[in-house]
């Protein structure tokens, strides 16, 4: 187990503007972030000015990026929106993922809009075959999440998706929270895909809603213990939805901050 792992966190929950965001980790003492918008303005809608700037603050701070988070294949993109607003996303945020020093884009796997079960799986998979092949040679690493999507809740639907692209440019994001959110067991799908987990978010929940790390029903504690044991060494990227409601990004409420800086040390807590 590494002496010092590296704790990051998606700091939009915490506050909109960047100088925020940083306020929050420098309370908790952490020098990594995972990008998903300023001032409610997700990355890729950054203009290029806006994002130098960020990316210039950041370096200045000495804080790292983990990982940008996109909104490819997500909620808001099933299965029949215009696949060119995702191939012109992964373009822009390619680019800027080298600037700011990360390989990392995180992905979903588009929400059905109506199609049969077969016909969502084959666009699913011809659609993030493509997105793959263009991260590659980009030189970056999509990272699927398990959320929205054909493949976010079933581990089979994971592995299936990922023999059927074949591409050293997609690896598997695993949420420990997102099984409670979405009605299955997180702990039993990551054991079936574990080896193939190259970052994860840590949140928690019970039938209540979402809670502090290590207070819900998610197994926070044992997930991490059989990441360690299948060997992740990446990061370990807070993202509370205590203080927000989920895909209502810039609705935070006035207990942001300190809840998630609370959330924050309770994952310190299980991590380190």
């Amino acid at each position: 187990m590494p002496d010092d792992p590296v704790l990051a966190g998606i700091t939009d929950e915490a506050a909109a503007d960047l100088g925020g965001q940083l306020s929050v980790l420098g309370t908790l003492g952490w020098k990594a972030i995972e990008l998903r918008s300023v001032d409610n303005d997700a990355i890729a809608d950054l203009s290029d000015e806006r994002f130098d700037a960020v990316a210039t603050t950041l370096s200045d701070q000495g804080v790292s990026v983990v990982c940008l988070a996109s909104r490819i294949g997500g909620w808001a993109r099933p299965i029949g929106t215009d696949f060119r607003h995702d191939l012109a996303e992964l373009d822009l945020l390619a680019g800027r993922a080298k600037a700011i020093g990360t390989r990392y884009l995180r992905i979903m796997s588009y929400p059905n809009d109506g199609l049969s079960d077969h016909r969502w799986r084959a666009q699913v998979i011809a659609r993030i075959t493509v997105l793959a092949e263009r991260a590659e040679k980009h030189g970056v690493t999509l990272l699927h999440e398990n959320c929205s999507g054909w493949a976010g809740t079933r581990a089979e639907r994971m592995l299936e998706l990922l023999d059927e692209v074949a591409s050293p440019a997609l690896k598997l994001l695993f949420d420990t929270g997102n099984g409670v959110a979405h009605g299955y067991d997180g702990f039993d799908l990551l054991a079936d895909i574990a080896v193939h987990v190259e970052h994860v978010h840590i949140k928690d929940a019970d039938e209540r809603g979402f809670t502090l790390p290590g207070q819900g029903a998610a197994r926070v504690a044992d997930c991490v213990k059989l990441l360690r044991a299948n060997g992740y060494r990446g990061a370990w990227s807070l993202e509370p939805h205590l203080a927000i409601k989920p895909h209502e990004q810039g609705v935070l409420a006035p207990h942001a901050m300190s809840s998630f800086v609370a959330a924050g040390r309770a994952m310190a807590g299980l991590v380190q």
